[in-house]
């Protein structure tokens, strides 16, 4: 399939899908035209880098991570491992941040209900 073809396919933009490739995280052949050609499997591909983008990894992140997806090995997926455990722990304390700044919004915000209630002194 072509460019045009996968970014309708993933909702990821042209430009996103050139970017993947410039990074090493998609592959894809040429048309004697020169124009990108992808395979089927290039759809689920993209959903998975953007799902890791989305969860914080960086694309020097996910190019360590490819070789246990692309060919699982013993070494390339124990030294993977190591790396997805990293990068959970370093999520885990991203969201514990992010409840704790919900929770002081959330009193700012009951702080500021009180205060909007409360008759004006005069």
């Amino acid at each position: 399939m072509r460019i045009g073809d996968l970014a309708r396919q993933t909702g990821a933009s042209e430009r996103s899908l050139r970017y993947y490739e410039e990074q090493g995280l998609l592959h894809s052949d040429r048309s004697p035209a020169g124009q990108r050609l992808y395979d089927d499997a290039a759809v689920d591909r993209v959903a998975w880098i953007q799902r890791l983008y989305a969860a914080g990894l960086s694309s020097r992140v996910l190019v360590d991570l490819l070789p246990c997806v692309e060919t699982p090995s013993e070494a390339t997926t124990r030294s993977t491992l190591d790396r997805l455990r990293e990068e959970h722990a370093r999520l885990g304390e991203h969201v514990d941040e992010l409840v704790r700044t919900r929770e002081t919004l959330a009193e700012v915000i009951a702080c500021s209900e009180r205060h909007l209630a409360a008759p004006a002194a005069g």
